[in-house]
This record gives structure tokens, sequence and C-alpha cells, in this order.
């Protein structure tokens, strides 16, 4: 169901990849919503992607640039504005990724080089990002700004590796520049922290599902999937939320609140149980 919370609102999505993704979730009810946008992503993610399907669907034009690259950034701000007929009014950030997860090099032994690839493209790009549209001046007054972050950045989840660091360091990004941007343009930067979700990026992170089973069952209200993730962002875009800004907010199920959960010490005691009787 549709509420027009986006009508006569543009922006840019980067990040989008298939239909699993959370960054075609969000352009799709973005689209839903009344809102018109570009795409944006790689140009080696373009051609493994179904992108052209999204933008087909909801009538935008794909911009591929390499979100680490400042002249690449300034050309999807630049043609944004132009396609567009202006400036925009929400962009989304949707863009992570780890050699040293994808090489399996465990956290005691990172590949330094991939590290620093690591936060580039997963934190540091959002810094870029920000700092050619405040320079371009090429986000409207009240306007909003989010990007995608998970719980590691705040606590320690094995196998999640470096990314949690690009994590902790993407939400700083999001507070320091939240205080510019609201101080100067009257704009809000903020991240939401999903819960694991079963995109093609997360798919291949080792131990996912027994993480979502464990996310899931924690979680008093259950796991938040994708289009449900895709609602809170276009919640997050309209002028409902207004006066939120340089906040990380958690759209996990009661995740980040949990101790333990009864059916999680169920599952525990039940394995408690047959150690014991092995022993």
């Amino acid at each position: 169901m549709a509420y027009n919370l986006l009508k006569g609102k543009k922006g840019i999505i980067f990040g989008a990849l298939d239909e699993k993704s959370i960054a075609w979730k969000v352009a799709e009810r973005a689209f839903e919503e009344g809102a018109v946008f570009t795409l944006s992503n790689t140009p080696t993610a373009l051609r493994f992607g179904e992108i052209n399907e999204l933008a087909e669907k909801c009538n935008a034009t794909v911009i591929p640039a390499d979100a680490t690259n400042l002249d690449d950034l300034t050309r999807v701000f630049t043609e944004s504005m132009a396609v567009l007929g202006g400036k925009v009014d929400f962009i989304l950030h949707s863009i992570g990724m780890s050699l040293n997860v994808r090489k399996k090099r465990v956290y005691n032994d990172l590949d330094y080089n991939y590290l620093n690839k690591t936060l580039d493209i997963s934190s540091i790009s959002f810094h870029k990002m920000l700092q050619v549209a405040f320079k371009l001046d090429a986000i409207n007054s009240w306007g909003s700004v989010v990007a995608l972050s998970y719980i590691a950045a705040q606590r320690t989840l094995y196998g999640y590796n470096d990314m949690a660091d690009a994590k902790a360091l993407l939400e700083s990004i999001a507070r320091s520049f939240g205080y510019i941007y609201g101080r100067e343009r009257k704009i809000r930067i903020n991240t939401i922290s999903q819960s694991p979700t079963l995109t093609t990026a997360g798919s291949g992170v080792k131990g996912v599902g027994s993480l979502m089973d464990f996310t899931d069952r924690m979680s008093p209200l259950g796991n938040a999937d994708a289009d449900e993730c895709a609602d809170y962002c276009v919640t997050m875009f309209s002028d409902l939320t207004k006066k939120v800004t340089m906040q990380n907010l958690f759209h996990d199920g009661g995740f980040s609140s949990m101790g333990m959960s009864l059916k999680a010490m169920n599952i525990y005691d039940k394995n408690l149980e047959k150690k014991m009787q092995l022993d």
C-alpha cells in the first residue's frame, strides 16, 4: 500500500545490484511512494547485476560510477541534478565489500591492502559522497541521507571481520557530517543498522544461515527483512522524520537490546543436555 510519502521528491540510490539487494527494494518502494531518482553502481556490478531491469521498472536513469572516485561521484551528482531537474531530496548509500572476508583472511591476519580497500569502499566512500554533495550544494534543505550499517559496529560478531571496523567508521562519518549538514543546510544524515539479511553479498558470509537463525530467535519481533528495511528507509527519506539526524537507528526486531531470549535459551538447554549425556 502506497501513501505518497515521497511524492515530488528526487533522489540517488547507490548500490542496487539485483532483486535480493536492499537498495533494489528501496528503489521499488521509493518509486511506489512517488519519488523519481537515479541509480548508481560500479561498472563491474552493473555487468553482473540486473540494474537495467530495475531502471526500466522505476523509470530511472543508471549512472555507472566508482563510489571511491571523486570524479565519478561528481559526475553522478551533476548528471543526476540534470536528469532530475534540480537538487536531490534523498540519497541511499548501500555499499560494502571486504576482500579479507572474500579471501578468508581472519581478523588477526588481515591483509592491510585489503583492509584499506574495505574501508575505502564501505565507509570512506560515504564521506566522499557527502563531501562532493556538500561542495556541489546538491541536496535540498530538509533532505535526507541514509547509509546502511550493522550491529557489528558496536559488538563483535564472529566472521564479520574488518567490515565491523568499516561500519563503525561509517556511523562516525554520519554523526560528524550530520552536525555540519544540519547546522549549515538543514539536511539530516543517519545510518540504519539492519538485521542480517540474505542479500547476494550477504549470502557469501561464512555461517550467515546460522547467524540469521540465531538473531531471529533472539529478536522479540524476529529479523527485519529487505522489504521491511525499504519501508524504513522510505520513512527516513520522507518529511515525517525531519528532525531525526546523526542517529544510528536499529532496525533489527529488537535484537540490539537483547541479552538472551527464551527461544535461544531453549536451544542452548537442549544442546547442553545432549552434551552432558555424551559426557
